[in-house]
Order: structure tokens, then C-alpha cells, then sequence
């Protein structure tokens, strides 16, 4: 009798948690804390005549690191069309397809905001200068031309200055820094929270910009303090708000310098990543750190673009996108309608 119960209990587990099973619109993930576990993270999705389906996205591992420099060999596309109980892989005879050079049709934002209140103009300043010069070599000497880079400075004024807007130009960027001295500033004390949220809105601004010019858009921001916020013009909590209530195409990052660090401020405004150090020999480690980590995932970002077999009169068809290579796989589920489309020229770039 025990058996027969065990038996029956097994089976209806199975069976809730195959009704269970995610279906469109959702990753598709089995343990989001394995590495080898893919996420597909959708940011976009659109279609044009006569038969093209685009989706723009971005790749991550099961503990959340960017999945770069994939190609198209490593991801197969199913649909599911109204005939379909199920998806069907679409081959390459039925359906060419392309991912999108970065270069050509991505823009990423990198906002470095620095801290110039007196006890860094006063103490590390040159240790300063040489990081974020490092920093600027280190991102842009890849030819990432998708990269722009702007910078920028806070002190105790209510203003975020720019030093330099958003360039790829790495002289113009060093230059710019090399002119960093202690004239610049008239407010030694420091507004942190006002320089996060004036950053915030400067990323969601040249995103939305981007966009508008036909581009898709992420930005980073990069802040550097070595001390907390002592001018208080703003709320600590608006601050942390604005950070958490950001687009998910921006990230924060936050390196901290000397034994004034609040290190659960720091990680609050830097969710992606927050580092800090006493040792101002040790800063120019820290930016090269986020350097590399912000190229990782520029080049985890995604356009798939192909031209689909079905054709008008098909309507809301499945769409479900596999990422496969040596070290893990994934899948998303997500739908598209085909009114419209029909036979001719689909050109993929």
C-alpha cells in the first residue's frame, strides 16, 4: 500500500512539474546558479517586410557574467507556427541568418564620473589621472568603435561637469584628463548622491538619443569617490532608488579609494560591481578591472537577425532562440506575427 502511494505521488510530481514547464516569453532556465546555465535576456524585438525577424539581445552565464564574441554557429532557431504542437528547428536551406557587427548597429555609453572634492585633488589626484587614463587606452585601443566614453566631475556644487562629452577619440579623452588640476574645483566638499543621480540621468538620456538615431543602447557608470557623500544636497535613498530603478541596459559600477569608504554605499550605487582599495598604487588595478569587465559586455549584446519561412496568413507564431558552445547552453521563448510578410528579397546587413 505505502509503495502504491509513493508511486501515485512520484507521478503527479512529474506530471505538475511538466505543466509547469516555461513557456513564451521567458528564458529558459534550469538552475539559474550553474555557470554553464545560459540566460538569453531579450531588449528588443521587431520585424520587417517582406520576412525578417530581429531580435536584439544580450548573453549571460548562471551567475550572471557576460557571454561574449559568440556567433552565429552557436545558436539555432525553432518556431512554432499554428499547424505546430511543438518548435521545429528552422535550417539554413529554409532561413538565412546574421548577427549584426556591434560595430554597426550597437552604441555603447561609458560615463565616467570622478570625484574632485579636496581630499582627492589634494592627495590623489596624479594616481587619479594615470587610472583613468589607463582605463580610456585599455577600453578603447580594441577599435571598439561601438564604445564612446564621457567624462565627467563632481565636487560640493550642485552640477555634474563635463570634462569631455562622449568620444572614441582616445587623445582627445587623455588630454582631457591630463588637464585635470585643482583649479577646476570651487566646492571641496562632495556631492556623491547628486553625481549618481545626474549620471543616471545622463545614461538614460544618450540611450534614449541612440535610439532615436536608429541605434540600440547601453551605457555604464563608472564612479569614483574616495570618501562619502558630505555635501547631503541629496537623499541617500533617491540615490539608491535611481540606480535600482534603471533600465536594465545601464550598470553601475563604483571604485572607492582610502579608509573613508562606506563599502555598503559603494555597493549599493556599484551593483554590478563595487572595488575599493587604501592603496592609491592599487587604482589603476581597480580601473583596468571594470575596463575589462564593461568590454565583456559590450560584446555580450546581440543582434540575431533572419529571414523566416512563414508568410502572411501564418499570424502569432513561437520563437524560441538556443545558444550553445563549449562551456553552456540556454534558450528563450518569444513570439512574432507574420501579417504581412510574403515572398521576395529579405536583406540581412
Amino acid at each position: 500500500m505505502k509503495n502504491q502511494a509513493f508511486y501515485l505521488f512520484t507521478l503527479l510530481l512529474l506530471v505538475s512539474v511538466w505543466s509547469c514547464k516555461k513557456d513564451d516569453g521567458m528564458s529558459v532556465i534550469t538552475n539559474n546558479n550553474d555557470i554553464s546555465d545560459y540566460e538569453i535576456i531579450i531588449q528588443n524585438e521587431f520585424i520587417s517586410l517582406p520576412s525578417k525577424v530581429s531580435v536584439f539581445y544580450r548573453v549571460i552565464d548562471g551567475l550572471g557574467n557576460p557571454v561574449s564574441n559568440l556567433t552565429e554557429d552557436n545558436f539555432s532557431i525553432l518556431e512554432r507556427g499554428r499547424n505546430d504542437s511543438e518548435f521545429k528547428v528552422i535550417s539554413e536551406d529554409e532561413a538565412d541568418r546574421i548577427i549584426s557587427d556591434n560595430n554597426d548597429i550597437f552604441r555603447n555609453n561609458v560615463i565616467l564620473l570622478l570625484d574632485l572634492s579636496g581630499s582627492v585633488v589634494n592627495n590623489d589626484l596624479d594616481a587619479l589621472k594615470i587610472s583613468a587614463e589607463l582605463f580610456v587606452n585599455n577600453l578603447l585601443s580594441t577599435q571598439n568603435s561601438s564604445t564612446k566614453i564621457g567624462i565627467f566631475w563632481f565636487d560640493g556644487v550642485d552640477v555634474l561637469h563635463e570634462l569631455i562629452g562622449f568620444t572614441d577619440d582616445i587623445d582627445l579623452l587623455t588630454s582631457s584628463i591630463e588637464r585635470m588640476d585643482a583649479t577646476l574645483s570651487t566646492d571641496r566638499s562632495t556631492d556623491l548622491y547628486g553625481a549618481i543621480l545626474k549620471g543616471a540621468e545622463r545614461a538614460q538620456n544618450v540611450i534614449a538619443d541612440n535610439i532615436a538615431s536608429g541605434f540600440q543602447s547601453a551605457a555604464s557608470v563608472i564612479t569614483f569617490t574616495d570618501g562619502t557623500d558630505q555635501a547631503a544636497r541629496h537623499l541617500k535613498s533617491d540615490a539608491f532608488n535611481a540606480v535600482e530603478a534603471a533600465s536594465a541596459t545601464i550598470d553601475f559600477y563604483t571604485i572607492g579609494l582610502g579608509a573613508e569608504i562606506d563599502n555598503e554605499v559603494l555597493e549599493a550605487l556599484g551593483p554590478k560591481s563595487a572595488l575599493s582599495t587604501d592603496n592609491p598604487d592599487e587604482l589603476a588595478d581597480k580601473f583596468q578591472e571594470i575596463s575589462d569587465a564593461i568590454f565583456a559586455e559590450a560584446n555580450s549584446f546581440y543582434l540575431f537577425e533572419y529571414c523566416t519561412p512563414k508568410r502572411d496568413g501564418s499570424g502569432e507564431n513561437g520563437l524560441r532562440l538556443e545558444v550553445s558552445d563549449a562551456n553552456g547552453d540556454g534558450a528563450v521563448n518569444t513570439t512574432f506575427n507574420a501579417t504581412g510578410f510574403e515572398s521576395g528579397v529579405c536583406t540581412l546587413f
